[in-house]
């Protein structure tokens, strides 16, 4: 197996600069790992924490790598006055080092969540093919494995991201057809399906990290690999095709990079190591691949750095593994224009109370940061790290939030729904259920960009009900109408239908019996709008709309209308291209010419990427559906005809351009 050990982050900016701490901030233990230990040696309640995050306000998931019964690594819910309840122990047919069960989303730690409130997470190791496995975990313990990796499929997962298309993608650091790892799509119902396989060239242990709010394309990074072996930034989309951006020089810039947030059309990350001073960079990377080192940590600033979390001035929160004024880590934070400040060293005493090398943080609806080290802890008997929150004075600046939709309404069934949640500046927030027949099952708390699941209890009064979900001040407003209807029955005009690739725009008609029969239509399936139709009164109709599927494998969702499951299915899909003209011609004067991309389905990325220097794209760089890619060529000085490229969705483009005609 791969020793690289993959550190999980989150988010940068940051320049050059560097300061000591004029005022240290509060940092306060809330919990000491391996305080006990049975009678293998094995410590009860967990050792060496790899993260901790909020699933609703003051309470936090999180997991060991090592200790419990098997000293396989335990799930456990904290609570922020430090009181810890184990809910599983993992052991070697479940999975071994659950450190890649929570994933950086957003500049906060958090799970990948599924809309039962459960969460979906990975094991690097264990199984029944010893390769990892994907699994499911309730807050109550309950651990189900939708996944189990066998090494040809890949090995040793790690991040898991839930894409914008219902969908998880996620990685395996080592495994698949060449043994560098894999990138692979994940349906909730445990299909899985390879969409890339690493061959060392284009980047050897690879990690999904952002899936772009602009593009909607994956970007992640590979350990190592590339042109030089020391790592890569790439994108890819989600039917698998890849662009590396950059290929790490170990020596001048660094190696085993890390992405961590997106910020428009700039992306930022970490290189744990290397760099001028050999303790590791932060750099600012666009979607097309230009990058900027912004900052090279020296030792007595930190090193391995890992950041975590930015307010609305743009000042940087992180910590370092090693370094710092004892060896042992810093927690900092870093203005925009490269001042950074220390905001704690940790084993600040004799016996590590406070803990050694922290890992990681997350900012909580309190505005603080709770966070956990991998070592250390009280009277340091047997290291087995701690948890800890810090008050670091977060300027969350001016946050405005809202809702999307803002109220919903329901029959006297009730059902499950769901709303977004928008912030500025990445800003904090969580959702208060304010009444006792509405449930909030998943999505809070959050920050940025979230999404609020939750369901409605049936209504067995006669008079209608009128609810609310708080968010930050917003107000979301449920009503649910009362058992007023006499004798309702609904009768589907179909219950499935499967649909082409391509998508299109359907209809299914609701047949109602009875006296004010009251209905609605409602899809938790991302790539299911429903157009018209929502909810109605007697008998109507529910209009929806699927976009062409752009992966290889086929897609299954649902419709809920009254009450009743009305199947979505769609063939696979997989994106085809057609350039016209088939290449290009130009006279040695030289010019501009375009390049027509014409994709079999609408919703279809692509990428166009010039392979020789005297090639110059001016325009069309990146596209989804049809679009027309603008290049321009200079004149041609000598009598030799001049032979390129365009690389144009996966296709090669030739370009040839004539030379100087002897006169």
């Amino acid at each position: 197996m791969k020793s690289i050990r993959i550190l999980v982050a989150t988010i940068i900016l940051v320049a050059m600069g560097w300061v000591s701490s004029s005022k240290a901030q509060t940092l306060s233990t809330i919990y000491t790992f391996c305080l006990a230990t049975n009678v293998d040696g094995n410590c009860v309640d967990g050792a060496f924490p790899q993260a901790i995050f909020e699933i609703s306000p003051g309470l936090f998931l999180g997991s060991t790598e090592y200790g419990g019964v098997s000293n396989d690594g335990t799930a456990f819910l904290l609570t922020s006055a430090g009181s810890l309840t184990t809910i599983y122990q993992f052991n070697d047919h479940t999975g071994t080092q659950p450190q890649g069960c929570f994933q950086s989303i957003n500049g906060v730690i958090q799970a990948v969540q599924a809309n039962d409130g459960s969460f979906f997470g990975t094991t690097v190791d264990g199984g029944t093919g010893g390769s990892g496995t994907v699994a499911r975990l309730t807050s109550q313990g309950t651990l189900t494995l939708v996944h189990q990796f066998s090494g040809s499929d890949g090995s040793d997962p790690r991040n898991l991201i839930k894409a914008s298309d219902g969908n998880f993608y996620g990685d395996t650091a080592e495994g698949g057809s060449n043994g560098s790892g894999t990138v692979y799509r994940l349906t909730s119902a445990g299909t899985l399906t390879t969409i890339h396989n690493f061959a060392g060239l284009d980047g050897d242990i690879p990690t999904i990290d952002i899936q772009s709010s602009n593009d909607n394309q994956l970007y992640g990074s590979t350990q190592k690999g590339g042109t030089n072996n020391a790592g890569t930034i790439f994108k890819m989309t989600t039917a698998g095709t890849l662009t590396t951006l950059h290929s790490f020089n170990r020596i001048t810039e660094g190696v085993f990079p890390t992405l961590t947030l997106q910020s428009g059309d700039n992306f930022y990350g970490t290189l744990i190591a290397g760099g001028t001073h050999g303790s590791g960079t932060v750099f600012q990377i666009t979607s097309t691949g230009a990058l900027t080192n912004l900052y090279q940590f020296s030792g007595p600033d930190g090193s391995e750095p890992i950041v975590l979390y930015m307010d609305a001035d743009q000042t940087l929160y992180g910590v370092t593994a090693s370094g710092g004024a004892n060896g042992a880590g810093t927690a900092f934070k870093l203005t925009s224009q490269g001042t950074l400040t220390t905001l704690y060293s940790f084993c600040n005493d004799p016996d590590c109370t406070d803990g050694n090398n922290p890992s990681q943080f997350t900012l909580a609806s309190d505005g603080k940061f709770y966070g956990v080290t991998v070592g250390g802890g009280f009277t340091n008997l047997n290291g087995g790290g701690t948890a800890f929150v810090l008050d670091a004075g977060v300027i969350v600046g001016s946050c405005t939030y809202g809702l999307n939709p803002t109220n919903a309404a329901f029959t006297a069934t009730g059902g499950t729904g769901s709303f977004n949640v928008t912030s500025t500046n990445i800003c904090p927030w969580a959702a208060t259920n304010n009444e006792s027949f509405i449930t909030i099952t998943s999505g809070t708390p959050g920050s940025g960009t979230g999404t609020v699941h939750y369901s409605v209890a049936p209504n067995t009064s006669a008079s209608s009900l009128t609810g609310t979900i708080t968010v930050a001040g917003e107000t979301f407003t449920v009503t649910e109408s009362g058992t007023t209807s006499s004798g309702c029955t609904f009768t589907l005009s179909k219950t499935s239908i499967t649909l082409k690739a391509k998508g299109g725009k359907m209809t299914v008609s609701v047949k109602a019996k009875g006296t004010g029969c009251d209905w609605t239509a409602s899809t938790t399936n991302s790539w299911i709008t429903i157009t018209s139709g929502s909810s109605g009164t007697g008998s109507g109709k529910v209009e929806f709309t699927v976009p062409g599927n752009t992966n290889t494998a086929a897609l299954s969702g649902a419709i809920t209308i009254a009450g009743d499951t009305y199947t979505v299915n769609q063939d696979a899909g997989g994106c085809t291209y057609k350039l016209s003209p088939k290449d290009g011609k130009l006279k040695d004067t030289g010019g501009t010419a375009t390049i027509k991309v014409t994709p079999n389905l609408s919703d279809c990325d692509w990428t166009a990427v010039s392979n020789d220097s005297f090639i110059t794209i001016t325009s069309g760089a990146s596209g989804t559906g049809k679009g027309t890619v603008t290049y321009s060529v200079p004149a041609n000085a000598t009598s030799n005809i001049l032979t390129g490229s365009v690389a144009v969705a996966g296709q090669t483009f030739t370009v040839i351009q004539a030379g100087v005609k002897a006169k």
